[in-house]
């Protein structure tokens, strides 16, 4: 019974995996896309380095805070009418995805500021006494010593992604969430709700185990 029950499950339970694996890598692309160089801006306009602004890094900083200081749900409903002015619509995996690009941002900005925190600052003072220009030290500095920490911000930023992703399911954001909620919570049904669950739980660990299988590759300190 309730092996015919996982059969019969099986067509919702691939399509709301692909629209999860959806949501996550447009959501990832655009945080990498703005967060990358935001959190770039974060760290050179600090005191003391070489585009010390503290205006400009007020601001931003209020900006990330700000926005990493909602929580997911209520960021979820507030940016519906933002949803519709984008994608036409506020149900689907490519709507979820537009309040999913907005709450990875400025995380992905956090870790990306972080990781070059991280390095030595006589590397990059080095680098200032020969005369590199900014956009020479963020190229051939900041970015290649900070790859390892950026790889595991990466991968740090998917699987929160994940999770809120399933989060999406409450406003009919698709996914597995979704279906957990649609067919495990409204139904009772105990194998839905276990089968979504498993399904996370495997996603993040191999998520997890790539990020750190690359970030020890690219780590060539």
């Amino acid at each position: 019974m309730l092996l015919d029950t996982f059969i019969g499950l099986l067509p919702e339970l691939n399509k709301a995996f692909f629209e999860t694996i959806y949501m996550v890598a447009i959501s990832l692309f655009v945080a990498i896309i703005v967060g990358l160089p935001l959190g770039v801006l974060l760290f050179v306009t600090d005191r003391g380095l070489f585009l010390e602004h503290a205006i400009l890094k007020s601001v931003l900083g209020f900006l990330v805070n700000m926005i990493r200081s909602i929580p997911f749900i209520i960021l979820l409903v507030g940016l519906l009418p933002l949803t519709k002015l984008i994608t036409g619509t506020t149900i689907g995996p490519t709507a979820a995805s537009v309040s999913l690009s907005v709450a990875a941002i400025p995380f992905f900005a956090r870790m990306v500021e972080t990781s070059m925190r991280e390095i030595d600052k006589g590397v990059i003072e080095a680098a200032v006494a020969v005369g590199a220009t900014p956009w020479m030290i963020i190229k051939d500095v900041l970015l290649p010593e900070a790859r390892p920490g950026i790889v595991q911000g990466i991968t740090i930023t998917t699987i929160s992604l994940v999770g809120y992703s399933a989060m999406a399911g409450i406003v009919g954001g698709g996914g597995v969430g979704d279906l957990a909620i649609r067919f495990g919570y409204y139904r009772y049904d105990n194998t839905i709700m276990i089968t979504t669950v498993v399904i996370l739980i495997c996603l993040v660990q191999i998520v997890q185990f790539a990020g750190d299988r690359i970030a020890r590759l690219v780590d060539k300190r």
